[in-house]
């Protein structure tokens, strides 16, 4: 089922123009079951036939965002992904691959139980809760790929 009319609605509720190219970006991202790049909406949209610019892509995404129907992520590429939230649940926990930038979401009870301990022993009423866990990949490390660890380091020799 296309959740197309729904963005339609939010757009026409705001008095913002519906045109083809704002349908065409949602279909890509309501279709997908991924976490898509604007380069990855892009490149399917060309596979369609469809010339849009990052721009639009760029703007329409913020619609989409604003509307509630699309959540935008940062996994530290240096760049954002975004992924419908139909049939999704509120609770979000990635698996993050540092080397190909591979994207899989897990679902465990434990860490819901465990969040919602922590949130109850501060007497915190959670909505929401977001873990990533950044890392490599099985296909990564059995082709070789080693962590690199990234943080300070001592400017100051020791001998």
């Amino acid at each position: 089922m296309s959740f197309v009319h729904l963005f339609r609605r939010y757009l026409r509720e705001r008095g913002l123009p519906v045109t083809q190219q704002r349908e065409s970006i949602a279909e890509i991202v309501f279709g997908s079951t991924g976490h898509l790049s604007v380069d990855d909406i892009e490149s399917r949209l060309r596979e369609r036939g469809d010339r849009i610019g990052k721009a639009t892509i760029y703007r329409t995404l913020e619609m989409l965002v604003k509307s509630g129907l699309v959540e935008e992520h940062d996994f530290g590429e240096g760049f954002k992904r975004y992924e419908h939230l139909f049939g999704q649940k509120p609770v979000r926990e990635h698996l993050v691959c540092t080397e190909c930038g591979k994207v899989t979401e897990i679902h465990s009870s434990e860490l819901v139980r465990v969040q919602e301990d922590e949130a109850r022993r501060h007497g915190f009423q959670p909505a929401r809760y977001r873990l990533q866990i950044y890392g490599l990949c099985a296909v990564c490390q059995a082709s070789g790929a080693e962590l690199k660890w990234e943080g300070l380091s001592c400017p100051i020799e020791t001998i």
